[in-house]
């Protein structure tokens, strides 16, 4: 069997490394990298250090708006199916890159399986919600992370080629969170101490694009009384500077640059607490132990806020601020996203 996995994004690169090694084993696999995030921080670095191979083909794709993007993308991955002639195009999470993999394949009557099916948030002013709704509703194999994200297909119709098959960010902390631990200077580096210090990442246009927003978290990082690492997106960044933020950090902000996932990964892990408006990065709070705090009103994460280990706050200073001073560890944190994930899907497509 022949197989294309797209990828253009952190999260995606980091979900592809278990996969694509287990995949390999038994399947012929290309990697196309649409070069959503295109930029060293956020693309280069991850396949060098989570040893995935390098890609077949790299579209460059770069920055743009939604249908700008998306559209560069169908046009380029639609070319590359016709010459590759798959038998499956595996596609990753919610991106652009997803939709417009999804798409291209299923035009040309190609397979495709999503990894990460079924998530969702229930709001559709979200690009993302957008791209997992429709991207399910054109694969023919959906690998579920979660039972609830078994029950939402169920909700919209969708049972065929459903697979419980639990969520591959599982298997990548697994296998590099040791090796995460021996060679991340993150912390000497940033002369910081374990559980001493906060986390934070922000990157969703409802965050970034709203300047009152951006007012709103910035001033309770100002409040809060520990140190916190804000490793910056470029978009991110694009937009400080234009609200005249980012000469104004406060100075227990340690701003860096975007980290590669070692770097990053070791940094959460010795982190008190950890605050996003990122899906993947809730969620590697979890499985890390590690209490979060979501600067969204919503979240395809459920389960994580239903076993308190996370809390939906918003843009919301004072929600910021009650959540940082009384989130608590709970005594119990549930399994809930499986084991030995990658071999799972891999069987099932063996199984083709």
């Amino acid at each position: 069997m022949k197989i294309i996995s797209i990828v253009g994004a952190r999260p995606q690169f980091i979900k592809c490394a278990p996969l694509s090694k287990e995949l390999r084993k038994t399947t012929e696999e290309n990697i196309l990298n649409t070069g959503q995030h295109y930029d060293l921080e956020m693309s280069e670095i991850f396949f060098k250090e989570l040893n995935i191979p390098h890609p077949d083909y790299n579209l460059g794709i770069g920055s743009g708006t939604h249908g700008e993007q998306t559209g560069k993308m169908l046009i380029d991955i639609e070319k590359i199916l016709i010459h590759e002639k798959p038998d499956l195009v595996l596609v990753y999470g919610d991106t652009n890159s997803t939709i417009a993999g999804a798409l291209a394949a299923s035009k040309m009557g190609i397979r495709v399986a999503h990894v990460e099916a079924g998530l969702r948030s229930f709001d559709r002013q979200m690009p993302e919600e957008i791209n997992r709704i429709l991207t399910d509703h054109i694969s023919s194999l959906l690998f579920c992370p979660t039972p609830q994200a078994v029950t939402n297909l169920k909700n919209e119709g969708i049972v065929s080629g459903v697979h419980m098959a639990g969520d591959v960010m599982q298997d990548a902390l697994l296998t590099y969170s040791a090796a995460a631990g021996k060679v991340s200077k993150i912390l000497m580096k940033l002369d910081l101490t374990t559980n001493e210090y906060f986390v934070i990442t922000v990157h969703r246009p409802g965050n970034t694009d709203n300047k009152e927003k951006m007012r709103s978290i910035i001033e309770a990082l100002k409040r809060l009384e520990r140190k916190v690492v804000f490793p910056v997106h470029p978009r991110t960044e694009k937009y400080l500077k234009k609200y005249g933020f980012w000469e104004k950090m406060p100075s227990n902000v340690i701003v860096t640059k975007p980290l590669g996932y070692l770097d990053m990964l070791h940094l959460m892990n010795n982190a008190d607490k950890i605050i996003t408006d990122s899906g993947g990065i809730q969620k590697e709070a979890y499985m890390l132990g590690k209490p979060c705090i979501t600067l969204r009103e919503n979240t395809e994460w459920v389960e994580t806020v239903d076993a308190g280990w996370n809390v939906l706050v918003g843009a919301d200073e004072e929600k910021i601020m009650k959540a940082a001073a009384d989130q608590r560890i709970p005594d119990k944190r549930p399994l809930f996203y499986g084991e030995n994930v990658c071999e799972k899907i891999t069987g099932i497509i063996n199984r083709l």
